[in-house]
């Protein structure tokens, strides 16, 4: 009879006690299409008495994951603490020490320590699988590993953080400032306990770094990650955005140029009625090109108890099978460095500025984009009452280094108050 595969869950939260209600109900499922049955040994989290809705006391407890990530009868090491180092990063490397496949949802951690993490669990011919960790439910790990193995991987594109989505679809339906739908989210619970890892990028850049390490067989690399979140996005640019037949996301962008790696997550303005412009609510969304299969997208939802369990268990269903593919698929010692590269590709940019009311102000704007090379499409410029006035500029496509330049030389003209709100206008 074929042995059962056991784990050892740490991280007993929404995810860990989905993982364990999976493993439950579905347990004859699991077998069936595994050929061998998924069995928990042990748990480990911060407070034994909590009610979880599920029941654990069939289970070992172990106060310290560590212990857990070491003991004897578990196969496989499910990581849901959370955090890029302490407890989660201490009980991985531990777990592969011993010789224990890991699963974890944890992307901060393999954004900032992956690949030594990956160095570690091959070198000890074990596996550490992340489904989780990047979109949810959406298999776009899995997508790149296998699916589209065999392709030249072209550009990864994708809105990866359903809380940012949530707060920019609701400003436009419901004609809401930005800082009313973020009280909002906060009061549904969609945010993380530090805002700024959703609303400031960081979230969807660990998983853009993940992702684009497996598409252009490079080693992660978080710092290279342009990050811009969305919090300077107000109603105007998105009704503004509208008009002109867009929408504005927060989007990552992963593609090799001839500068070196492009790896991007900022608000971007997309056609209203490309897949990603239709995307609506706190839903995640991965577009993946390819030189063979062409363009993929998947969508679905991006977090919560049973889309990240489900990806958590997909990874576990695969080792039972004996599927067993490197970290970021290829050996980690066959990653590169890539040179990090700012966008290279030129694009339209919409503006947003403030103006004073001084004769030749709009003029003298006008000047320091032609002398950077950057012609103007359309422009608008609103009535006001105030000694300031709102000018948005869209321009034809330019590189984002001339725009910088521009955007720079504007504060030495004198007539712009604050910093300027520029976003790329991106082909999807």
């Amino acid at each position: 009879m074929t042995t059962p595969l056991r784990l050892g869950i740490a991280g007993l939260g929404t995810v860990g006690a989905g993982v364990v209600k999976i493993v439950q109900r579905r347990a004859d499922l699991l077998a069936e299409r595994t050929g061998r049955s998924i069995t928990i040994s042990a748990v480990s989290a911060r407070t034994r008495d909590k009610d979880r809705g599920v029941r654990l006391n069939d289970y070992a407890w172990e106060d310290d994951p560590v212990t857990l990530a070491r003991r004897d009868d578990i196969d496989v090491f499910v990581e849901l603490m959370g955090g890029s180092d302490g407890p989660a990063k201490a009980a991985t490397e531990a777990a592969i020490a011993a010789g224990k496949d890991v699963v974890t949802a944890n992307k901060a951690m393999l954004a900032i320590h992956g690949q030594a993490l990956a160095e570690a669990a091959e070198a000890a011919n074990r596996v550490i699988r992340f489904e989780a960790a990047v979109a949810g439910g959406i298999p776009c790990v899995k997508a790149l590993t296998e699916g589209l193995a065999g392709n030249e991987v072209q550009r990864v594109m994708g809105v990866m953080n359903g809380t940012c989505n949530y707060i920019l679809t609701r400003m436009e339906s419901a004609g809401l400032t930005y800082d009313e739908v973020f009280d909002e989210a906060n009061a549904l619970g969609y945010l993380e306990a530090d805002p700024a890892l959703d609303v400031g990028g960081i979230d969807a850049g660990h998983k853009l770094a993940l992702l684009s390490s497996i598409a252009f067989g490079t080693r992660v690399d978080f710092g290279a990650v342009e990050l811009e979140g969305i919090e300077r996005i107000t109603i105007t640019d998105i009704e503004q955005a509208r008009d002109m037949g867009y929408r504005i996301k927060l989007l990552g962008v992963a593609q090799m140029t001839g500068r070196g790696l492009e790896q991007r997550m900022s608000p971007c303005l997309v056609p209203a009625f490309s897949p990603l412009g239709t995307l609506e609510g706190p839903t995640n969304m991965v577009v993946l090109e390819g030189d063979a299969a062409g363009q993929i997208v998947l969508q679905g939802a991006g977090a919560g108890e049973g889309p990240t369990a489900s990806a958590v268990m997909s990874d576990v269903l695969d080792i039972a099978r004996g599927i067993r593919v490197s970290t970021f698929g290829k050996p980690a010692s066959a990653l590169v460095t890539a040179t990090a590269a700012q966008a290279s590709v030129p694009a339209p940019f919409y503006l947003r500025m403030n103006l004073l009311d001084k004769p030749g102000a709009l003029a003298k704007v006008a000047t320091v984009l032609g002398e950077n090379g950057i012609s103007i499409d359309r422009m608008r410029q609103y009535q006001h009452d105030q000694a300031t006035a709102p000018v948005l500029i869209v321009t034809h496509k330019t590189p984002r280094h001339a725009l910088d330049a521009a955007l720079t030389a504007m504060s030495g003209t004198g007539v712009v108050e604050g910093d300027p709100v520029a976003i790329r206008i991106e082909a999807v």
